[in-house]
């Protein structure tokens, strides 16, 4: 038997995915964020420590998706694939706007918050405390960093524009990768699945919010010349609003349009009360049986 998804079934069980998303009470969406922002932030530092020991850039590619696959299979909460998921759930009328972007702001709040701290402490971690100079690692996350922000404002504002299609095209990818962890029953079959768009991204060299809300506060921390007003206008919001373009309508609408699935009116906040109550009902059921 396959464990195989088709894309009709996939787009059902995204849009289902997407509702309960954007039912996630305020504190669930800050704590899943914020862990989703720092495995992200796991995964960009071993790149940089893989680098750092002379192996090709191709390498650190084929070792990024390791931070995806894990908050993907703990069902944690990152906005660039949220920028897929709620819009298919808006389409098929599972989710309301509100509710979309109300998930949209905390989730990338969490992301944010969980990528800054992640940052603070590696940066504390490989400095020894704040005695040295962090040594090969620190020195090419500060040119990645400057990359990213100063060789932007040099170009002034189409580098803006390149910033915005990097973000465009990074957000493409792991969109899909996002869809691609429901086309398998199985974890392996997941994996795989997501790796792949998530390697080309990565390998490409495009820009993606999240990733670098933990790159450019490291090169900052660790000395590399950069404002915080540079890092959030040449960076943040043009990387930001190509990753939202490319996942709302490349991804989620696209793939929404080509499949459509059967439509449903957004629950009322009465039956959301109520759905919560039978799933802790069935959930406390369930325990009970197991002892």
């Amino acid at each position: 038997m396959t464990d195989y998804v088709s894309p009709k079934e996939l787009l059902q069980e995204a849009v289902q995915l997407a509702r309960r998303k954007s039912d996630l009470p305020v504190r669930d969406m800050l704590i899943r964020g914020i862990l989703a922002g720092a495995f992200l932030g796991y995964a960009t530092s071993l790149v940089f420590m893989v680098s750092s020991q002379g192996l090709p850039p191709i390498a650190g590619a084929i070792l990024f998706p390791v931070g995806f696959v894990m908050l993907a299979l703990l069902g944690l909460e990152l906005v660039t694939g949220n920028f897929a998921l709620l819009p298919a759930g808006v389409m098929a009328g599972t989710v309301g706007v509100t509710r979309l972007l109300r998930n949209w702001a905390w989730v990338y709040a969490g992301n944010m918050i969980g990528s800054v701290l992640y940052a603070a402490l590696f940066y504390l971690a490989i400095t020894n405390w704040r005695t040295g100079n962090g040594g090969a690692i620190a020195d090419l996350m500060k040119v990645a960093a400057q990359k990213k922000t100063l060789a932007y404002v040099t170009l002034g504002p189409s580098s803006w524009a390149t910033a915005l299609v990097k973000g465009v095209l990074c957000n493409w990818m792991v969109t899909i990768g996002a869809v691609l962890a429901l086309v398998s029953r199985s974890t392996v079959g997941k994996i795989a699945a997501m790796w792949l768009p998530i390697m080309t991204f990565f390998a490409l060299g495009f820009e993606h919010s999240v990733v670098n809300m933990f790159l450019i506060p490291s090169g900052m921390m660790l000395g590399a010349p950069i404002s915080v007003g540079q890092w959030l206008f040449w960076n943040l919001l043009p990387v930001t609003i190509g990753n939202l373009v490319a996942g709302t309508l490349l991804t989620g609408m696209a793939l929404y349009v080509t499949y459509p699935t059967a439509t449903a009116p957004a629950p009322s906040q009465a039956q959301r009360s109520t759905a919560g109550q039978e799933e802790h009902q069935a959930a406390f059921a369930n325990a009970a049986g197991l002892h």
